[in-house]
């Protein structure tokens, strides 16, 4: 507690300074809304309590997909997409309550946990009606511990639900579907299974313009064609479509929702670079499920050739060893040249998977050192033609979004290894980051 009040303190001196300045407002205003749980949390709940008690909340909690997940579900709910941010602990939380109108029939929010307890402190204040869960991973092992008791945390907010509540949750996932037995509410399945409730079959890849899928739901069946690129992309808006129908919605109208669904910036958001290549920029987190996903992803796309730009892979479930050597063995078959930014460790380890994958391997692999984004480019970009696919991958501190946009021809001056701004400050937006920004 001593801790959290001296940042919250150290926000308030900085506050004469950091409005003033891109970067500062976007860390500086978040930054204190979350630091001021202490104080606006009693609020929020009082509000909860009182004059938003009619509001049907819902709540997309899970490891992985919660922000796509939310602004999908906000698009069948009627609400703004573009207001969907991904703030989802401490005062923040208190803030989506407290924003929240007087009188609205439905609000959202996602809902995220790094530490033991505090989803139970979350479930308290907000007393959600339905709960969406969109997978469980290893995310934030170190603190919440292993699989079964990172489940066991992100169920309080399920077991929160009265016998009028709903949970949606993913059919697919073995340790999403144990949560089931955790719940007084009713529950919608959704995934590729056929058993869930609402499911797809016969995805199929367009590319950078996203995929299609047939949607199955209500004893109906029909072709959705969404802009999110990814088979993986799917569960988000199946589950979307769980919340809409039990919300009473019809299926035409949460088919039309669902296709209007834009990529979410800096997850696997495509781009169409100067000249023809395409662009998927995958830089906001690098957990090792979502650098296996990503690469699945770009292995669906028809591409003459296929670069990926790979950095660091964030609290990885083993050795660094282990995991960039199965990176390695993965990246063997669906890319043809690699650029990595990390560790000499992990770049051994790296090649070793590709040779270890036998005849077959495609993929070179290159080495630059972490932050030299300028070399990262320059290896990535050489030889590239209109039918080349580049995908980054990176923790979202690396700022990898800065290989993308010299890719994309624009200048830049930043080669720092790490960058504490906000992961959803574009650093083409920053003033250190690109001479020509403003």
């Amino acid at each position: 507690m001593a801790g959290q009040g001296r940042e919250f303190w150290r926000l308030i001196r900085q506050a004469v300074t950091l409005p003033w300045t891109p970067i500062g407002r976007h860390r500086f205003w978040p930054g204190l809304w979350f630091h001021s749980w202490p104080l606006t949390s009693p609020l929020a709940a009082l509000y909860r309590r009182t004059l938003v008690r009619r509001t049907r909340l819902a709540v997309v909690i899970g490891s992985f997909g919660k922000t796509t997940t939310t602004r999908a579900a906000a698009a069948v709910l009627g609400l703004p997409v573009d207001r969907v941010k991904g703030w989802n602990s401490r005062g923040l939380l208190a803030r989506a309550v407290l924003t929240i109108r007087p009188g609205a029939a439905v609000a959202l929010t996602e809902v995220g946990v790094k530490h033991k307890g505090r989803m139970v402190r979350y479930a308290r204040l907000l007393k959600p009606d339905v709960v969406v869960v969109t997978s469980i991973g290893t995310e934030h092992y170190k603190t919440l511990g292993p699989i079964s008791e990172i489940r066991a945390e992100k169920a309080e907010m399920v077991r929160r639900l009265s016998p009028a509540g709903l949970a949606v949750m993913n059919g697919d996932d073995p340790n999403v579907l144990w949560m089931r037995r955790q719940t007084q509410g009713r529950v919608v399945t959704f995934g590729f299974d056929g058993k869930n409730d609402v499911r797809a079959a016969n995805y199929l890849s367009r590319g950078l313009s996203g995929g299609s899928f047939v949607l199955h739901a209500m004893g109906s069946s029909c072709t959705i064609r969404t802009r999110l690129v990814g088979r993986h992309m799917v569960y988000g808006l199946l589950a979307a479509v769980g919340v809409g129908l039990a919300e009473g919605l019809g299926l035409d109208c949460v088919v039309r929702a669902i296709e209007s669904v834009p990529p979410t910036p800096h997850r696997l958001f495509p781009i169409q670079l100067p000249g023809g290549p395409g662009l998927l920029l995958d830089d906001y987190k690098s957990v090792y499920e979502t650098v296996v996903v990503a690469l699945e992803t770009l292995a669906d796309i028809s591409a003459t050739r296929r670069v990926v730009v790979l950095g660091e892979v964030f609290e990885p479930p083993g050795t660094e060893v282990e995991i960039y050597h199965a990176l390695g063995k993965q990246l063997a078959h669906c890319a043809d040249r690699v650029v990595l930014l990390g560790s000499e460790t992990a770049y051994q380890s790296l090649c070793d998977g590709v040779d270890g994958a036998g005849d077959t391997a495609l993929a070179v692999v290159h080495h630059v050192r972490d932050g030299d984004v300028h070399n990262a480019a320059i290896v990535a970009g050489r030889g590239l033609t209109p039918d080349d696919v580049v995908l980054i991958k990176g923790l979202g501190t690396q700022r990898l979004e800065r290989v993308g946009l010299l890719l994309a021809g624009q200048p830049v001056v930043c080669d720092r290894p790490s960058c504490k701004a906000p992961v959803t400050f574009d650093c083409a937006h920053c003033s250190h980051c690109c001479s020509r920004a403003h």
